[in-house]
């Protein structure tokens, strides 16, 4: 049962390289949190007199959202407990009309892609740059958006994703500035970057390159509850009164004062605490690189946000999924693994002893396997032509579908998604024509966790009936 294992979880005392930021609760701990936190079932409440209304906030909740705002540098700020999903869904419903295009990057968060249904949005893709060593999402290409925006100036928005679940980051800036002069919003998913502004050797923040609106899960990368994000929204491009009426509509009307709490913590602690911890994190990363970097067998992918470090045992012959099931059984949970290797999310919350103890893990983990007999990981073949779309998402996902053969779909058009996850994102989407490169790749690869399919056994795929 679910208590059980969360139960159990926490007697272990389970070492956190994943999501949520703050890492089973132990900064609040170190801060001085923990008797408050003891306590907060206490709190679970509803809109009665004194606590606000989230929807129509006037009160503790208005003056909640300002600090935030202040803090994280926006001109207004919404405190989200339906994840980033429902502010990037806001976000570019309010932007757009019914038919309206958007550009957006094609390694987006399928929650973009679930906005276009919802709204009849057309998305025009924009491709991304792929690490083929170790199939790292690296982001978009300048000139690919720039080109984009060229090809299709009646695009309403551009939804960007800065930076990418593995850190990677580009020039925003540059990208933000030629946007506006064509009269683009700049949507931007920063859902894994609610971190960056507390240190200068970190990327800079969406919003200080200027874009319109940018959506963070703080339970990502700050320590607030799971499901709990912001909104900030800076210039004078956006009617926040149109995200308001969006998200009085698709955001829960019984909002969590638990989440709207955790929030307003993670921002004191961003603002009192955060720049020291981020100091000491940073340094804490850089000393265990250094160390395990000095075995030739481990390979290391930390080139921008250096919060993401992606580690390889590949020429060891151990795939990431193994790699993840080992560190587990050292009680070490990491953020995701793919075929090449494990990504391990760290934020203000790890200390010193997390990290000694995954360097360890992985010493022991070469020592016992090096004397082996061992081949180096094959190369495969990361499906990176975007599949041609032949309906829009909304058109394919009220279309009559069947299912059908997994290899006997190739050459059809896709009823449903494709998702690995994490991270989230598409490699095919409803409307989209289904290749053979995709389904030799998902099926190659079956240790994935693949979303938005019916079928997880991958035997079958809804296509659409014509």
């Amino acid at each position: 049962m679910i208590l059980d294992e969360l139960m159990k979880n926490n007697k272990n005392n389970l070492i956190s390289f994943h999501v949520p930021g703050h890492k089973n609760g132990k900064i609040y701990d170190l801060l001085g949190y923990k008797d408050l936190l003891e306590s907060i079932y206490k709190m679970d409440t509803t809109e009665i007199i004194g606590t606000d209304n989230l929807h129509s906030p006037e009160g503790i909740i208005k003056k909640s959202q300002e600090k935030a705002s202040r803090v994280f540098k926006s001109d207004k700020t919404y405190f989200l407990v339906n994840g980033t999903t429902c502010g990037i869904q806001a976000s570019i419903m309010s932007i757009c009309n019914d038919n309206d295009k958007i550009l957006v990057n094609r390694d987006c968060h399928h929650s973009v892609i679930n906005a276009c249904i919802l709204g009849n949005i057309n998305p025009v893709y924009i491709d991304y740059k792929l690490d083929n060593d170790y199939f790292i999402l690296e982001g978009v290409l300048e000139e690919d958006v720039i080109k984009s925006i060229d090809e299709n100036l009646d695009a309403k928005a551009l939804v960007l994703t800065y930076p990418t679940y593995y850190g990677a980051t580009y020039d925003l800036e540059k990208i933000c500035e030629y946007a506006h002069k064509k009269n683009m919003v700049v949507i931007v998913d920063e859902a894994h970057g609610a971190h960056l502004g507390l240190s200068e050797k970190l990327p800079k923040t969406a919003l200080e390159q200027g874009a319109d609106i940018v959506i963070q899960s703080t339970h990502k990368t700050l320590p607030s509850f799971t499901q709990s994000s912001m909104l900030h929204i800076k210039g004078g491009k956006v009617d926040s009164s149109k995200i308001s009426e969006i998200l009085r509509i698709i955001e829960t009307s019984s909002p969590s004062y638990l989440l709207m709490s955790s929030l307003e913590i993670a921002t004191e602690i961003y603002e009192k605490y955060g720049r020291d911890l981020m100091d000491k994190l940073l340094e804490n990363i850089d000393n265990f690189i250094k160390d395990i970097s000095k075995n030739d067998f481990v390979k290391v992918y930390n080139k921008f946000d250096k919060t993401k470090i992606f580690i390889s045992l590949k020429k060891l012959g151990i795939t990431g999924y193994e790699l993840e099931k080992i560190l587990r059984k050292n009680n070490i949970q990491v953020e995701l693994s793919n075929y090449y290797g494990v990504l391990l999310i760290c934020t203000i919350s790890n200390y010193y002893d997390d990290f000694e103890s995954i360097k360890n893990a992985i010493n022991n983990i070469i020592t016992d396997k090096k004397d082996k007999y061992f081949e180096e990981l094959r190369t495969i073949n990361y499906p990176k032509i975007i599949p041609k779309k032949i309906l829009n998402p909304r058109e394919a996902f009220y279309k009559n579908k069947k299912s059908v053969k997994i290899y006997d779909s190739i050459g059809q058009i896709s009823g449903e998604y494709i998702i690995p996850y994490p991270p989230g994102v598409s490699i095919l989407s409803p409307g989209e024509i289904i290749t053979k490169e995709i389904i030799d790749y998902i099926l190659y690869l079956k240790e994935m966790n693949i979303s938005g399919i019916s079928d997880t056994s991958l035997e079958n795929i809804k296509i659409i009936e014509r």
